[in-house]
């Protein structure tokens, strides 16, 4: 089973349409099963098309460049967290080629204000991967030291959601940089979660940030803040960064992980 997540950092990007095909290109290349998105942006001000999907949502977007590279099989969930960039209806969002048996979205923040820039909006999918019934979560969480939506709060509200005995998978932007003791990324595995890069065979620097970017303005480290968690421990063949000039292209501020488990 592969897996892939990506805080996209949607029309934000310049040469937007180019980065699409390269992210699309790369999905049909890997098949992936599972594809975790966090910054999936459509704008405020545009027509809906179906449900709450307008129409530069850009998951619709990149599903309908799958779609012109034969790649017919994915389908897309998303839902929308909070306004970004006062022009954008921000959200998370999953694909995969596998059926759907059950989805979920539900806020993780105490503020539920979808005008408010920290609100947080999580979407779940149950997958039936080779007969095992597997949970997907596309998580993008807030910092460790936010007073006003504090990143314990946000952990123990999508931990609540999880199935103990059920294997799951949390994937996405969290926001604490893992090389950090002591806070975010600690409380992570304190809850009982398992980090893939750490139980992969095979990985690399898991660096998904370097330099500054929109809500790290004074960083100067390289950072490892997108990650793919489980409630189990697995084999994992090996786990990758993606899309960060050496491993394809860049595009994004952030760069994608990708895992691949044994046994799946």
């Amino acid at each position: 089973m592969k897996l892939l997540t990506l805080n996209c950092h949607s029309w934000m990007e310049d040469r937007q349409e180019e980065k699409i095909k390269i992210i699309a290109n790369t999905i049909k290349e890997e098949r992936y099963d599972v594809v975790a998105l966090q910054e999936v942006n459509q704008s405020i001000n545009r027509e809906y098309i179906f449900q709450n999907i307008k129409k530069d949502n850009f998951a619709f977007i990149l599903l309908k460049e799958l779609e012109s590279l034969g790649c017919m099989e994915y389908r897309m969930l998303w839902d929308f967290s909070h306004i970004g960039f006062d022009k954008y209806e921000e959200g998370v969002s999953i694909l995969t080629k596998h059926k759907i048996e059950k989805y979920d979205s539900f806020f993780i923040t105490k503020s539920q204000d979808q005008a408010f820039w920290k609100t947080r909006k999580i979407v779940g999918a149950t997958i039936k991967i080779n007969e095992e019934v597997i949970d997907f979560y596309s998580c993008h969480l807030g910092w460790w030291l936010d007073e006003e939506e504090p990143f314990k709060y946000q952990v123990d509200q999508l931990l609540s959601t999880m199935k103990k005995d059920r294997l799951t998978f949390f994937m996405g932007d969290f926001n604490n940089d893992a090389f950090v003791e002591g806070e975010g990324y600690d409380y992570l595995i304190e809850k009982g979660l398992y980090d893939t890069f750490s139980m992969a065979k095979e990985n690399d620097s898991g660096i998904t940030v370097k330099g500054k970017i929109a809500g790290w303005s004074s960083n100067e480290q390289d950072l490892r803040l997108d990650l793919i968690l489980s409630n189990k421990k697995i084999d994992i063949k090996y786990s990758k960064v993606i899309f960060n000039g050496t491993n394809k292209p860049i595009v994004s501020d952030h760069y994608g992980v990708e895992i691949e488990t044994e046994g799946f």
